[in-house]
């Protein structure tokens, strides 16, 4: 079976489809030059991944930049070794790197932009579980045993690890919340909702990020009481360096603070 690659959005298909729905989705956006397709095979042709630390963990993402561009990181925790998102790309290299720090038990992803290349990242680590919540539940293209939807508004995986329904983005939009690391003081691994804004000082609440259409007021405050109670130093954003690293929970909490001001000017 043909296993196509969106190159805008990096999603995987079993086959090739004439459009993205990912894609044609308001949050996103189809490229100038219309729908184009790749393949893994392909890809691996063209691109590499790149490892490296990120602000004290491990950093995975496509060299040269592919898609969204985001990178994924290995979690070592209390509830296993945590594959936080998930890329369009696997290689040798990688899964073997990896390995030998210990595997991965589990795979959590944020939202649906991210879900990309997800089973052949499970298949790699003997299909581990691919943890998702089941409000997004329809965007998954490639529906197989190896998810595991995850309902209500948290998830606890131990007692240090907790998935967070962020919502505002996707109905589903998941944070996870690592209260004992990588730092003294722990850490929100955010996704998409909040994103780290560029300056790496706040935090930005979109309905679409590319389309600049913002998120409702309603869905913010609700984020905002769904974080009330979880402590942080750290946020790790959906990018490279795209962090704040010491005084997150300030950051983040006035950054509510100025969203909620702003739309109500």
């Amino acid at each position: 079976m043909t296993m196509s690659i969106c190159e805008t959005c990096g999603t995987q298909y079993p086959d090739t489809p004439s459009h993205c729905p990912v894609c044609e989705d308001e949050r996103q956006y189809v490229g100038a030059n219309g729908q184009t397709w790749t393949a893994h095979e392909a890809l691996k042709a063209t691109h590499t991944l790149r490892m490296q630390d990120e602000a004290g963990v491990l950093g995975i993402g496509l060299a040269p930049d592919f898609a969204i561009n985001q990178r994924a990181l290995y979690l070592p925790t209390d509830a296993g070794n945590i594959l936080w998102e998930a890329l369009s790309l696997v290689t040798d290299e990688a899964v073997t790197e990896l390995k030998a720090r210990g595997g991965v038990d589990m795979i959590a992803i944020s939202h649906p932009h991210f879900y990309a290349s997800m089973l052949e990242w499970s298949e790699a680590f003997g299909n581990v579980p691919i943890l998702l919540h089941e409000a997004d539940r329809d965007w998954v293209r490639r529906p197989l045993p190896n998810i595991r939807f995850w309902h209500g508004d948290a998830h606890r995986l131990s007692d240090a690890v907790t998935l967070i329904r962020t919502g505002g983005h996707f109905p589903g939009s998941t944070a996870l919340h690592w209260k004992d690391g990588p730092r003294a003081g722990g850490a929100l691994f955010s996704g998409d909702t909040p994103q780290v804004a560029s300056d790496r000082r706040h935090v930005g609440f979109m309905y679409s990020y590319p389309n600049y259409m913002p998120m409702r007021p309603d869905a913010v405050r609700g984020m905002q009481a769904r974080l009330a109670g979880y402590a942080f130093e750290d946020v790790y954003g959906y990018t490279w360096g795209r962090n704040i690293i010491g005084g997150g929970r300030a950051a983040v909490d006035a950054s509510f603070e100025r969203y909620l001001s702003a739309i109500a000017a």
